[in-house]
């Protein structure tokens, strides 16, 4: 059995997310924000979030660390919301604005392959990949998203129909994300031909794939699972407001 398989089968169901977690994967946002995606990160000392135009994605080091949600107060200021994942209370002076339940999957056993018809996505493609996002809402894809990893889209006749990409990059893996068909162009396999494309490059540079997908998506896992995807966890995603008073963060925590 791959390690990769290993990992899947011991799937974690826990909705916290520290530093004291035996897997990189159980505080992705983190992972990346303070690896490979460092160069993003707007951070204050154990709290860390993206540009608001490349990532919705917010992380603290522990969701029950008190000085983590201190510094997550600084970053986003008196008012100020925050995307986390694995929160379901919140400390005083925050209140949950909405939540919902997600999944995490593994690659355990997807075949990765190039696609003769897939070509790389960039800043140019941003306006038509954004129509096409708001026509399929496979989830958040902002301005700037096209930044965070490789985006593949195919064409038809000039026109995107089918998209997927990475976006959070914690040390070792790679999330494929944004995956998505225009209605007019589903039950073709696009998505599944993008999403073995996109994993080429990922496992191409020596990683593992993984993705999120909302728990009630019964589709979507069902058609990761069917390729070779594997649950690792499930978890909850909720948008939480600052509404309490702005603690001074330690400087010497400041980053």
């Amino acid at each position: 059995m791959s390690s990769t398989a290993s990992i899947a089968t011991t799937a974690s169901t826990s909705t916290s997310a520290s530093t004291s977690t035996s897997h990189v994967l159980d505080n992705p946002a983190w992972a990346a924000l303070t690896g490979p995606h460092a160069h993003f990160a707007e951070r204050v000392g154990r709290a860390a979030r993206y540009p608001v135009d490349v990532a919705g994605f917010n992380a603290i080091t522990d969701n029950d660390d008190p000085r983590a949600w201190a510094d997550l107060a600084t970053l986003v200021g008196p008012g100020g919301t925050a995307a986390v994942r694995g929160v379901s209370e919140v400390p005083d002076g925050w209140e949950i604005v909405r939540s919902g339940q997600g999944v995490q999957l593994v690659d355990t056993a997807l075949r990765a392959e190039p696609d003769p018809e897939a070509i790389r996505l960039g800043p140019d493609d941003v306006p038509e990949i954004l129509d096409l996002v708001a026509r399929t809402e496979p989830g958040p894809y902002l301005p700037r998203t096209v930044e965070l990893g490789t985006y593949l889209g195919i064409r038809e006749e000039g026109r995107l129909i089918a998209l997927a990409g990475e976006r959070l990059h914690p040390p070792g893996w790679t999330e494929i994300s944004a995956v998505c068909t225009d209605p007019d162009h589903r039950g073709r396999g696009l998505a599944t031909r993008l999403v073995r494309a996109v994993a080429a490059g990922i496992k191409e540079r020596g990683e593992h794939p993984f993705l999120h997908a909302a728990a009630t998506n019964t589709n979507a896992i069902r058609l990761y699972e069917s390729i070779g995807f594997t649950l690792r966890a499930r978890t909850v995603f909720s948008l939480v407001r600052h509404t309490g008073p702005t603690a001074a963060a330690d400087p010497e925590e400041t980053a």
